[in-house]
Order: C-alpha cells, then sequence, then structure tokens
C-alpha cells in the first residue's frame, strides 16, 4: 500500500492543491491522507489510484468545509469584539468613576424610606411585595416611593441638584400651581 500511494503522490498532491487553492495546503491534507492510508492496515484495495484520489477529494471537501466554519466563526467573533474607540480610556474611567460617585451621593441623600425601598428594589432585587412586607406598608406605598425616588434622581442627576431646584423656582419654573 505505501509504494501504491508513494507512486500516486505527485497526483493527489496536485488534486489536493487544485480543490485546496494552495501548495501549503495541499501539503497539510497529504500528510493527513497518508495518516488515513497507513490506518487502513494494509487492506486489500483493488483499484488504489482511484480510491487515494477519492479519499482526497473528501479530505479536501472536509476541510474546506472546516475552513468555511471557522471563517464564520471567527468573523462572527471578530464582530462582537469591541472596537478600539469602545475601551475606557483614562478620561472615560474618571468621568464614570465621578458618575459613579454623584449617583451614589443622591442615592444617600434620598430621604430614609426612600432609599431604603429604592435599594431593595434595585440592588438587592426584591419584589415589592416583599418590600412592602419588611417596611409595613402597602405595595402601592411601595410603588409611589420607587416612582419618587426615580423622579429624584431624574432631577437631580440632569441638572445639578438643589441648585437647579433653587433656580426653577427662582424663574417661575418649579411652582406646582402655574
Amino acid at each position: 500500500m505505501e509504494s501504491q500511494f508513494l507512486e500516486a503522490r505527485p497526483l493527489l498532491r496536485r488534486l489536493l492543491a487544485a480543490r485546496l487553492g494552495s501548495v501549503e495546503e495541499a501539503e497539510d491534507a497529504l500528510q493527513d491522507l497518508w495518516l488515513r492510508v497507513a490506518a487502513l492496515d494494509n487492506a486489500e484495495i483493488v483499484q488504489p489510484i482511484p480510491f487515494f484520489c477519492r479519499m482526497a477529494t473528501n479530505l479536501a471537501t472536509d476541510r474546506r468545509i472546516a475552513a468555511t466554519r471557522r471563517g464564520s466563526r471567527d468573523g462572527a467573533w471578530e464582530e462582537v469584539q469591541p472596537q478600539s474607540d469602545e475601551y475606557a480610556d483614562p478620561e472615560r474611567i474618571v468621568g464614570a468613576r465621578d458618575e459613579l460617585a454623584r449617583a451614589h451621593a443622591l442615592i444617600a441623600a434620598m430621604p430614609d424610606r426612600m432609599r431604603e425601598a429604592f435599594t431593595l428594589f434595585r440592588f438587592e432585587e426584591q419584589p415589592q411585595r416583599v418590600i412592602a412586607e419588611r417596611m409595613g406598608v402597602t405595595i402601592s406605598a411601595v410603588e409611589k416611593l420607587l416612582r419618587r425616588a426615580y423622579h429624584y434622581l431624574q432631577e437631580n442627576r440632569e441638572g445639578g441638584g438643589a441648585d437647579r431646584s433653587v433656580r426653577c423656582r427662582q424663574h417661575g419654573e418649579g411652582s406646582r400651581g402655574a
């Protein structure tokens, strides 16, 4: 079998190079093909050259399919990877830390019951029913506390906190009767 394979090797190399589009890829495939042929344990093959050609064609097809899958997988992986402009630079890191510190300060400045309801709901992920039982209030009261907490955060986050409410009152924007 070995002598027949060595006799067919130039033909198989050309066939693999044509199917795979690369001489280097053909050499790798030819090595794989030799390992498969050697594993046949001296089986009696009536027409070895066509048999080797069929094995080479199947191997080339398997390699093309694997390369296509690998390309699709790698392409999909590349698409979800962050681009260089998406990585946090030092300025963005400092800005994010400042924003986080402001958020913590706003939450800490909330009235106690509002802060407790908000913290239990948003950070400890407790259901409103559990919060109501824990605080000794109704679910409706918890909903109101959460609504006021979100409103408080929104109002104070956008325009500078208490300074904004003072400015609004001075210009008549914040009066409820208007």
